[in-house]
């Protein structure tokens, strides 16, 4: 029996990912939602095997808090580590289109803290507990738009603060890797790939974003058919995670398990 933790998993691809480990009964999952009244469709999978813990990943002490409630299920271990939440103000400009210095300022903090703060959160509250289970695997979601390379070649304009961040995440995590090597841990920065999520597009923000994206997409694949499902996502990321070893930790890679982040 393995257990896992999954954060962000109300919806999208956090709920996908407690929806695909539940399936297996032995297994025991932890879904972490910023608010358990708010998370119906993971009280909807009614499986006596999901336990729906409620912690705000931005706040540490809440965190701290609901490792505490996962350990007491799992006898204070845990194999498995997930951590998805994150998010974007998706505010639809380019580093020089805010309106104002401190608009760009508070998009720039608020994603740092949604994104790379929340990561170090959520492993330092469950590293006590991971320490003590068999598997000692943590990945976190990142994201394409977070990798120098490709911002480059495409020109990709998108979401500057949420790639911003998302880059200091995967340093987040390449520095864990670094540390806890040689415990035999397996750290990992997981692109999802374009995924459809069911977000918005009447919103403006995301619907600039979406045209910004398109913009940059065809230069570095041509042959896009669109965005995948949660679940063919978290199927793909799953299978790469699950065959990473000791000696790769710290990657940053796509779904893909690779540089191919479309």
């Amino acid at each position: 029996m393995s257990s896992y933790v999954v954060t962000g998993a109300a919806k999208g691809i956090g709920l996908e990912f407690v929806n695909q480990l539940s399936a297996n009964s032995s297994n025991t999952v932890f879904a972490i939602v910023r608010n358990k009244n708010k998370a119906p469709n993971v009280e909807a999978l009614e499986r006596k095997n999901i336990h729906i813990v409620q912690a705000d990943c931005t706040d540490g002490r809440a965190l701290l808090s609901a490792a505490e409630e996962v350990g007491k299920v799992t006898g204070g271990k845990l194999d498995y580590l997930i951590a998805n939440a994150g998010g974007s103000n998706h505010p639809g400009v380019t580093m020089d289109g805010f309106a104002t210095p401190e608009d760009l300022e508070k998009d720039l903090i608020d994603n740092y803290k949604f994104n790379a703060i929340s990561t170090a959160h959520t492993i330092n509250a469950f590293l006590p507990l991971l320490k003590k289970g068999s598997a000692k695997r943590v990945m976190a979601l990142s994201s394409g738009l977070g990798d120098l390379d490709l911002t480059l070649a495409s020109g990709m304009l998108a979401e500057p603060s949420y790639s911003i961040a998302k880059a200091a995440l995967n340093m987040v995590v390449a520095k864990y890797a670094a540390q806890y090597k040689d415990e035999g841990f397996v750290f990992l920065a997981m692109s999802p790939g374009i995924v459809n999520t069911g977000a918005d597009a009447t919103n403006p923000g995301i619907a600039a974003e979406m045209k910004m994206l398109a913009a940059g997409v065809p230069k570095i694949a041509p042959d896009f058919k669109g965005p995948i499902t949660p679940e063919v996502s978290v199927k793909m990321q799953l299978e790469v995670f699950n065959r990473w070893t000791v000696e790769e930790s710290g990657a940053f890679v796509s779904h893909m398990g690779n540089k191919v982040w479309i």
